[in-house]
């Protein structure tokens, strides 16, 4: 049995830090494990020209603490009045390395987002002749679309239509939670990745809904029926490049998690990097955990990975996580796997 293990310092491909006071309080959970993120566009106001993002980077390295070595890898959030000029010298300047695709009222903070394809398709156009990536949060937002179909229905709908036209179009299919979202990127070839978050790999929605809602393990996408979790973990542990780590860890205080109208979101920075060595080891993939969170992720970014190295152990005793990080925003709950874990970040 392995009880130790060393990879390159993983990275995350889709992270939420938020600002103000809770950027200072979560940013040095995800630093003290991962070289970099991308970070997610969705404040009050949006980040959607490069001169917004340049200044949210600035913010972002204003909070990180002395010390720690970390690099945001900026993105744009993309509206039906973003030029594509803008887009193009944002990332010709090595500032921005993605789009961000929010359907309009898909998650939190997507009000701004896109309800007509066909106005933003000259940015995408633009974005497909210069390689840079669009990131989609992957579902439709139509009423008559049950909630746990909204990832399916999106792919079929509008995720394929958009590659057919868009062939060269470099697409990311974030925080996948259907094994049709598996399925679709596994055929999806070399433009085409997935992410996949740590929190998707451990709950169903049973977890959200019995014995009582659990605001904790409510997210969107909303977590679905086991088959598809089952799916997920197939594919995270099988080592194909098309699958990498993106946590979607998404702070929200306690007080805004446990209301009548709670928000969407696990945090998952704390604990991530243990949690993994979990799953793969009970999936017998070990070996495949520096591909899913070192690995694939700068393949498809056409970024170098990291030279710096993290071991984590395996111990005896369970090891005890923090139940919550205390922020001047106020209390983080901390995702709660709901069995014990042995594993340890150790250097």
């Amino acid at each position: 049995m392995n009880t130790e293990i060393t990879i390159r310092r993983p990275d995350d491909w889709h992270l939420h830090l938020r600002d103000g006071a809770m950027l200072k309080g979560v940013l040095p959970e995800t630093a003290r494990h991962f070289a970099r993120a991308i970070i997610m566009p969705n404040l009050v106001p949006p980040v959607v020209t490069g001169e917004q993002a340049g200044a949210y980077r600035e913010r972002i390295l204003a909070a990180l603490p002395e010390g720690m070595a970390f690099e945001p890898l900026m993105t744009l959030y993309l509206t039906e009045g973003t030029e594509p000029a803008d887009v193009a010298a944002a990332a010709a300047s090595g500032l921005v390395k993605a789009v961000k695709l929010y359907p309009a009222g898909a998650t939190t903070n997507s009000h701004s987002g896109v309800r007509d394809l066909a106005k933003v398709m000259p940015v995408l156009e633009k974005m497909a002749e210069i390689g840079l990536p669009l990131c989609t949060h992957g579902e439709v937002t139509t009423a008559e679309v049950d909630i746990f179909d909204r990832e399916a229905v999106f792919i079929d709908t509008v995720l394929d239509p958009l590659r057919r036209r868009l062939p060269d179009l470099r697409v990311v299919m974030e925080h996948i939670t259907t094994k049709e979202g598996v399925e679709y990127a596994a055929e999806g070839g070399e433009t085409l990745g997935a992410t996949i978050t740590t929190h998707h790999l451990i709950i169903n929605r049973n977890h959200i809904l019995v014995g009582g809602i659990k605001p904790h393990y409510y997210c969107l996408p909303v977590a679905k029926r086991e088959h598809h979790r089952l799916a997920l973990r197939k594919a995270a542990t099988s080592g194909s490049p098309r699958y990498f780590l993106g946590t979607d860890s998404a702070p929200h205080v306690d007080a805004l998690k446990e209301h009548a109208c709670g928000c969407a979101g696990c945090f998952t920075a704390t604990n991530t990097m243990p949690l993994l060595a979990h799953v793969f080891e009970e999936e017998g993939a070990l070996d495949k955990l520096e591909a899913f969170a070192s690995l694939n992720g700068p393949a498809f970014y056409r970024l170098p990975v990291n030279e710096a190295r993290m071991r984590l152990v395996k111990h005896e005793a369970a090891q005890v996580f923090p139940a919550k990080i205390f922020t001047e925003a106020g209390p983080v709950t901390v995702f709660d796997p709901g069995f014990p874990v042995h594993w340890a970040v150790e250097a």
